[in-house]
C-alpha cells in the first residue's frame, strides 16, 4: 500500500519563462544521469539594427556531439540576402568546434525545408497534420570537418 502522501495542487502557471527555464534545468540534469554526458552548451547568434533590435537570429545547442537549431528567424526585408546562410553557418561552426558530428533541426512544411535541404539537410521524418493542412519536418545533417563526420 503507497503511503498517504498529499497530492500537490496542479494549476495553470502565468510564469511561462520560469517553468520553462526549471524544466530545461530538470531535464538537462536527468540526461546528463541518463547518458553520463553533460557538456551541452547553448548557441545563438544575432543581427541587430543600430538600436539594438534584434533582425535576425538562431538559436540552439550542443549537447551529446549533435548541434539542434531551435529557432532560426530573418525579419522580411532581410531576406534573400543571405543573412539565414550566415547565421546557420556560424552556428554549424560552433557545433564543428564543439565537437558535433550533426546538426538536428525541425520545421514546418510552411516555413523553409528548401532552404535547409539546400544546405544538406535531409529528412529523417515528418508529422502529417501538424499544424493542420501542413506537416512537421525533422531535418539532419552530417558536419564535415567536425574531425568525427
Amino acid at each position: 500500500m503507497l503511503p498517504n502522501v498529499e497530492r500537490p495542487e496542479v494549476r495553470v502557471d502565468q510564469d511561462v519563462d520560469g517553468v520553462a527555464a526549471v524544466l530545461r534545468s530538470r531535464i538537462y540534469e536527468f540526461n546528463g544521469d541518463a547518458t553520463g554526458l553533460r557538456d551541452g552548451a547553448e548557441l545563438a547568434f544575432s543581427v541587430r539594427s543600430r538600436d539594438g533590435t534584434v533582425q535576425a537570429a538562431v538559436y540552439g545547442w550542443i549537447w551529446g556531439g549533435c548541434g539542434y537549431v531551435d529557432l532560426l528567424w530573418v525579419a522580411q526585408n532581410l531576406r534573400g540576402q543571405g543573412v539565414g546562410t550566415e547565421l546557420m553557418d556560424r552556428a554549424e561552426a560552433a557545433a564543428r568546434t564543439a565537437g558535433c558530428t550533426q546538426m538536428v533541426l525541425s520545421t514546418h512544411s510552411f516555413q523553409a525545408p528548401g532552404f535547409y535541404q539546400a544546405r544538406g539537410y535531409q529528412e529523417v521524418g515528418r508529422t502529417e497534420g501538424y499544424p493542420r493542412g501542413h506537416a512537421h519536418l525533422y531535418l539532419v545533417k552530417a558536419l564535415r570537418g567536425s574531425g568525427f563526420a
